[in-house]
């Protein structure tokens, strides 16, 4: 059967360049066995006809919110009732504010307040536009109010920016409705994560660390949690907003990330080592800017601690997961490193290259347990972060 039979989903389209996304999504959920209903803002039929959508749909598309023509076949208190699900897809920043302020000046934002279905919200819009503080401060308020955000992804944009922005891809929100209806692989487990990079300081203006950007590990975090776990994610210094619905502690160097880490191990069903960890510090700190006298500068390094060898050493670990960056023999070395510290499984990728890695917004992925491993290709951080998520749901409940 159909993943979706039977599941009633109103699919909201608003004026965005994604919108011809809309008609693919809408297929996609059909082929699923979803009933589906549109509904269209007057911007968003200027990039798409209601006759796509109709045609596509095999059913009236609503636009209007007073045309007596649409109230009598079905008014929006009926299409609020009607729906399970109020998918938004694209979510313009337009939409987000409007919803957020609570306005019903159309048809679609009268039907997110008259439902008391879920509503999920599938942003588009330009970086920039992303990073605003006040589409930011409107996430937020509509997250507290109990809506759901899908995405955004990375990658190019129409306008030409490269950045956060772009709208999943229909075939990863179909992922995200069909998981949504179903219950969750992670359900009531706990997962502790680290991401991004460690630095470690020199003198007050200088830090030993690293290329990590954090990117892979806010897009697993998401996904995991988008799986049911309860997710705490332990970050190092990066440019990326807190994932929604995640307990996000920021710590700078590699001692404070192990005290955060040791703090909530003892609860955590998992473990997830995602940070680029500084492998050594400074010996000594300078509190002085160090000027530039000598022709050579000597820095003495000494070892830091190894986070995810100390939590995987526990004498009862939580399902351990780490991450190896390798510039050559990547199998090799990450299983090396697996075997050594270990971990219940390792994710590998070799960085250095054109594509991928540090800083790229897609990644290649490696996976190694226990007598088995699996090759996840080139893919965006937001898709192969959807794919390691299930891998390690699967590997976590085929040991426990």
């Amino acid at each position: 059967m159909p993943s979706l039979t039977n599941k009633k989903i109103l699919l909201g389209v608003t004026g965005g360049i994604a919108a011809y996304k809309s008609a693919v999504l809408l297929r996609a959920l059909q082929s699923a066995g979803a009933d589906v209903r549109v509904v269209m803002t007057q911007a968003a039929q200027a990039f798409v006809t209601p006759l796509t959508f109709q045609a596509l749909s095999g059913h009236a598309v609503y636009t209007e919110l007073l045309d007596p023509t649409q109230e009598a076949a079905m008014d929006h208190i009926s299409l609020a009732r009607w729906a399970d699900l109020v998918l938004v897809a694209p979510a313009t920043a337009d939409f987000m504010a409007r919803a957020a302020s609570g306005h019903a000046n159309d048809l679609l934002t009268t039907i997110c307040l008259a439902t008391a279905s879920p509503i999920a919200l599938a942003p588009a819009m330009n970086q920039q536009m992303w990073f605003n503080q006040a589409t930011q401060d409107n996430l937020r308020r509509l997250t507290q109010r109990g809506y759901y955000c899908w995405g955004p992804d990375e990658g190019a944009q129409a306008c030409g920016e490269t950045g956060p922005g772009r709208m999943i891809e229909p075939e990863m929100l179909l992922q995200q409705v069909e998981t949504f209806f179903c219950p969750g692989e992670l359900d009531g487990v706990n997962i502790l994560m680290t991401a991004g990079s460690t630095r470690e300081p020199i003198d007050p203006v200088r830090f030993v660390g690293n290329r990590s950007s954090g990117k892979m590990g806010f897009a697993l975090a998401a996904s995991l949690h988008d799986l049911g776990a309860a997710v705490t994610l332990i970050s190092g210094p990066v440019s990326l907003s807190n994932p929604i619905g995640i307990l996000c502690s920021r710590v700078e160097t590699a001692d404070e990330m192990r005290s955060v880490v040791l703090e909530h191990v003892e609860n955590s069903d998992i473990f997830i080592g995602v940070a680029a960890v500084a492998d050594y510090r400074p010996r000594k700190y300078t509190g002085e800017k160090i000027k530039k006298n000598n022709e050579i500068q000597t820095l003495e390094l000494v070892r830091n601690p190894d986070i995810l060898a100390e939590v995987a050493a526990r004498e009862k670990p939580p399902f351990t997961v780490g991450f190896a960056a390798e510039t050559e023999q990547v199998e090799h070395y990450a299983e090396e490193k697996r075997r050594i510290k270990g971990l219940d499984m390792i994710a590998a990728n070799q960085v250095g290259m054109d594509e991928g890695g540090f800083e790229s917004d897609s990644n290649a992925l490696v996976l190694l347990w226990q007598d088995g491993r699996e090759v996840l290709p080139m893919m965006t951080k937001t898709q192969l972060a959807q794919q390691l998520a299930g891998r390690i749901a699967e590997r976590y409940h085929a040991r426990t």
